[in-house]
């Protein structure tokens, strides 16, 4: 009788722990910083009225405003049309401590049929080899959207170098392009790349 009791109470034991929900892991805050180039007195890349800081700031106001994912946290180094020096720049991004670092451009080419995406990572920064990822996988979502996106490419621009996270630069397009160009400057275009930069950093780990 007591060997059947004990039986009975282990047995209860074990059934309720098989009804006992696992706790869910809460997903780690992602942090990333869209930096828009230039601003302010630097335009950056002009065609006709059409200014690189500007087309920068419309598609990381569009990042910032399109993000859903409340485990992503958008950080901008400037949202409005001012000149932010790369110092100070790095400076804000440092003191984030970011898991990445978007540094948004727009290229120029004496070679008006240069068009596409160009992506750079600097092999200086420590966090190169994370960067170097990152950058594959914007690479790869873009291509798979019918983007033009070249190799990767090795720079050290100030922005790459310095910054203590991993940091890609992205230059959407040549302004010397009509078509690029065009692209660009439509609203509606650069709603699809703010959802497909949004896409990729909801991948980040």
């Amino acid at each position: 009788m007591k060997i059947t009791t004990k039986f009975l109470i282990v047995l209860s034991a074990i059934v309720s722990f098989a009804f006992i929900k696992p706790e869910k892991s809460v997903p780690r805050q992602i942090n990333v910083v869209i930096d828009a180039g230039h601003g302010g007195n630097d335009f950056g890349a002009t065609s006709n009225s059409i200014m690189e800081k500007e087309i920068v700031q419309q598609i990381a106001n569009k990042i910032n405003t399109l993000n859903s994912n409340e485990n992503t946290i958008i950080h901008l180094t400037r949202n409005s049309d001012e000149f932010i020096a790369l110092s100070d720049r790095t400076t804000i991004i440092n003191r984030i401590k970011p898991d990445l670092v978007l540094s948004l451009h727009v290229n120029t080419s004496k070679n008006s049929n240069a068009s596409g995406m160009e992506l750079y990572v600097s092999k200086e920064s420590n966090s190169y080899e994370k960067s170097n990822v990152i950058a594959e996988n914007f690479q790869t979502k873009f291509l798979q959207s019918n983007y033009k996106v070249s190799e990767i490419k090795n720079a050290n621009f100030f922005i790459l170098k310095n910054s203590e996270a991993p940091a890609v630069i992205m230059e959407l397009g040549y302004l010397t392009n009509e078509s690029d160009k065009k692209n660009l400057a439509n609203n509606n275009t650069q709603i699809q790349i703010a959802k497909k930069i949004i896409e990729c950093l909801s991948e980040l780990k």
